[in-house]
């Protein structure tokens, strides 16, 4: 029925309204594979659900009659100045969606004044990233059996002018994603549908595959066997190399290799934050890792606000998992949050059309948060709070 809703198909960037116009725009050009690496969940992806359903579990208290003109998203983070209470989360195999996506999601983060935070197992140099991109740089590091690539990435990154390491702590046992490895005969090798799949998309096939070929793990293909460097043979040696018995105590010998800020992402307790507070964290990143870890996982933004309460005074708290809207942002802001990191938001906008299209991504986040602010009768981000909320992890307004 030609009047039946449904999102924008087209490639006209700016005819598309929000992030599920990228996401559609995403899944239309790159092969079923590449998407299903980006979309899935663990397990029964209730989690997943899970993140979207606690967001709209929290509904707003707008006050009225206040003027809003001349509103500002500009915030502080880390001691300096940030563009939006935005950075954009770590990613893996963005090469994958798009050549030398690290360095488009990093080019477009700085365009608007945000952080990019640049994964362990990116597909280019850190190195690259700061020579190519600028702006303000973070690492995500992923702590392996063998110390000495931690080691190499801290000092790399310290070298290169990263300005905070991001420790991840809660993906040392692998997740489930089983609707992705439906995709494979065996790791890394695609079914034959798979395979064949990319003939659909020979945007796609030229410009990342046949003229770029396989993605690389860059930053640590110095320490993996041969043959094992690529997406292909690295999917099956890299989970064998992560190190499940890493601990608090692991915290100061990251400390003992990055003299800069430090943050525990894979926080959800508040427990863990003040022990995070305790060790001489920086900050926490509250996160379930966007529903691809553990199933049936606490969405971040339910336990936010008694966290925030406990160590905002003390930590910087940022927070991820199921960011789609300004909206959400704004109640993340509103229960004590600093920033908001977004991943697969910026990932739509990079499968579908590169730089431009993570540019596009965070226009409408911001476009989007900013309306929201006047809606809610303030000007800055520092006016939101609880008292604008109702709904479950809320405090009660007084």
């Amino acid at each position: 029925m030609p009047w039946k809703r449904r999102p924008y198909t087209g490639r006209d960037l700016s005819a598309a309204l929000n992030i599920a116009d990228l996401r559609e725009a995403a899944r239309r050009r790159v092969p079923g594979f590449a998407f299903e690496y980006v979309e899935g969940g663990a397990e029964d992806e209730a989690t997943l659900r899970g993140n979207r359903e606690a967001f709209a579990a929290l509904r707003f208290v707008p006050p009225t009659l206040v003027n809003t003109e001349g509103r500002s998203l500009a915030t502080e983070l880390l001691g300096a100045p940030c563009g939006a209470p935005l950075a954009i989360a770590p990613t893996g195999l963005n090469g994958m969606l798009h050549p030398h996506g690290d360095i488009a999601l990093a080019r477009a983060a700085a365009a608007f004044g945000i952080p990019y935070t640049l994964s362990t197992v990116s597909t280019t140099l850190l190195e690259e990233v700061a020579k190519q991109a600028g702006g303000r740089l973070w690492m995500q590091l992923y702590v392996m059996r063998n110390r000495a690539i931690a080691e190499d990435i801290m000092h790399r990154a310290a070298a290169s002018g990263y300005e905070a390491l991001l420790f991840t702590t809660d993906a040392n046992v692998f997740g489930s994603r089983e609707w992705d490895k439906r995709n494979y005969r065996t790791p890394g090798h695609p079914r034959l549908r798979a395979a064949l799949d990319t003939l659909r998309h020979p945007r796609w096939l030229t410009q990342v595959l046949l003229r770029h070929g396989i993605p690389s793990f860059r930053n640590i293909e110095a320490f993996l066997p041969p043959g094992a460097a690529n997406a292909v043979g690295g999917s099956t040696i890299i989970p064998q190399m992560f190190l499940p018995t890493i601990t608090w105590e692991d915290i100061a010998w990251v400390r003992e290799h990055w003299p800069r800020k430090l943050f525990i992402k894979g926080v959800l307790s508040v427990a863990d934050a003040r022990r995070a507070a305790e060790l001489g964290c920086d900050g926490v990143v509250l996160t379930n890792h966007g529903g691809r870890q553990l199933d049936y996982c606490v969405a971040p933004i339910e336990v936010l606000g008694e966290i925030a309460a406990e160590v905002g005074d003390r930590l910087t708290v940022l927070i991820d998992s199921g960011f789609r809207r300004g909206t959400d942002i704004a109640k993340a802001l509103a229960l004590g949050a600093d920033a908001v990191l977004v991943g697969r938001a910026a990932l739509y906008g990079l499968a579908a059309a590169g730089e431009a299209g993570v540019r596009r991504a965070l226009e409408m986040l911001t476009v989007e948060l900013d309306r929201v602010l006047g809606q809610l009768s303030c000007r800055t981000v520092r006016d939101l709070g609880p008292h604008l909320l109702r709904g479950p992890g809320v405090p009660p307004s007084r």
